[in-house]
C-alpha cells in the first residue's frame, strides 16, 4: 500500500502524535499510542492488536523487515523525516526504521483468562512507568496469565513502560482497574464458578516466607506501591500476606525486583509440582 501521506515538517498531525509520548489525557481521548522496536511490533501483529497507522523514514534505505512490514500489513502509510520520526522514537541521534501508532484496548477484566493454573499480578497504585513495563515482562516470562494495575497510577501505556515491557505488553493482558471492587467482584465471579482464586500480597513484614506458601494454586499476587506498599484496603482483602527473605543491609526491594522474586518462586513450585506428577 502506497504512502498516503509524507510528513517532513512538524505539522498539526505530527504534533498529535507528539503528545501521545507525554500527555495521558489525549492517548485516552484518541485511545492510541507509539510502538516502535522489531520484537514489540512483531509480536503486536502475532497477537492481533489494531494498528492504525505505520509511519517510516522517507529518506534512508529501509531493512528487509520494514519493507515486509508494510508490504503485507494494510493499514494507513506515513512517509515522515527521519528528524521527525526521531523526535516521535524519543532519540537524539539514529531515527527508528517504523513507529506503529496503536489502538488502546478496552480495560476489561474478561480479557484475563482464570483456569485452575491461574497466576495473575496486580499492581497497586505504581509510579514509575518503567516498573510497570517491567512487571509485565517478567509476568510475561513466568507464566502468568495477566496483570491488573490499579487505582491512581503510572500508564500502562506510556512510552516508558511500553519500551520496558520490551513486547510483552502485546503478549500479556494488562488492564487498568480504578479500584479494589471492580477486582473483587471479577474474583468473586470465578470463585462462585468454581476456581478458588487465592489473593496473596507481599510485604516485607509478610506472615510467612515466600517459599513456604503453596503458590500452586490459582493465585493473584499483589505487588504495593514503590514507596508506600500496599493500601490498607489490599491488605485486608489478601488472604495472606508473605514476605521475600533478605539479608544484607538493604530494607526492601524495587517494587518491580520483587514481583520478579515472587513470580519466579510461583513459577519454580508449578514446575517442581508438574515433575513430581509425571
Amino acid at each position: 500500500m502506497a504512502p498516503t501521506q509524507r510528513i517532513t515538517t512538524k505539522n498539526a498531525r505530527f504534533q498529535q502524535w507528539q503528545a501521545l509520548l507525554t500527555n495521558r489525557n489525549k492517548r485516552q481521548r484518541s485511545r492510541e499510542f507509539l510502538v516502535q522496536g522489531v520484537r514489540p511490533i512483531n509480536i503486536a501483529i502475532e497477537r492481533g492488536w489494531p494498528i492504525r497507522t505505520l509511519i517510516f523514514d522517507v529518506r534512508h534505505q529501509l531493512s528487509g523487515w520494514a519493507l515486509d512490514l508494510l508490504r503485507t500489513t494494510r493499514v494507513e502509510q506515513v512517509a515522515m523525516a527521519p528528524d521527525l520520526l526521531a523526535e516521535l522514537g524519543e532519540k537524539d541521534e539514529d531515527a527508528p526504521e517504523v513507529i506503529a501508532v496503536m489502538e488502546i484496548p478496552d480495560d476489561d477484566l474478561g480479557r484475563i483468562k482464570v483456569s485452575g493454573d491461574f497466576l495473575g499480578v496486580l499492581f497497586d497504585r505504581p509510579t514509575s512507568p518503567g516498573n510497570i513495563g517491567a512487571v509485565i515482562r517478567s509476568a510475561d516470562a513466568f507464566g502468568a496469565d495477566g496483570v491488573i494495575v490499579a487505582g491512581h497510577a503510572a500508564d500502562v501505556y506510556d512510552s516508558k513502560a511500553v519500551r520496558a515491557s520490551t513486547g510483552s505488553l502485546f503478549a500479556l493482558p494488562t488492564v487498568r482497574v480504578p479500584a479494589a471492587r471492580e477486582v473483587m467482584v471479577w474474583l468473586e465471579a470465578h470463585r462462585a464458578a468454581g476456581t478458588p482464586v487465592r489473593v496473596v500480597g507481599t510485604d516485607e513484614h509478610g506472615e510467612v516466607d515466600i517459599f513456604d506458601f503453596d503458590l500452586t494454586g490459582p493465585t493473584l499476587l499483589l505487588i504495593g506501591n514503590e514507596t508506600k506498599g500496599l493500601s490498607s484496603s489490599w491488605r485486608e482483602l489478601a488472604d495472606q500476606m508473605v514476605r521475600i527473605p533478605m539479608g544484607g543491609s538493604a530494607s526492601s526491594l524495587n517494587a518491580a525486583n520483587a514481583a520478579t522474586a515472587v513470580l519466579y518462586e510461583a513459577a519454580r513450585q508449578r514446575i517442581a509440582r508438574d515433575r513430581r506428577s509425571r
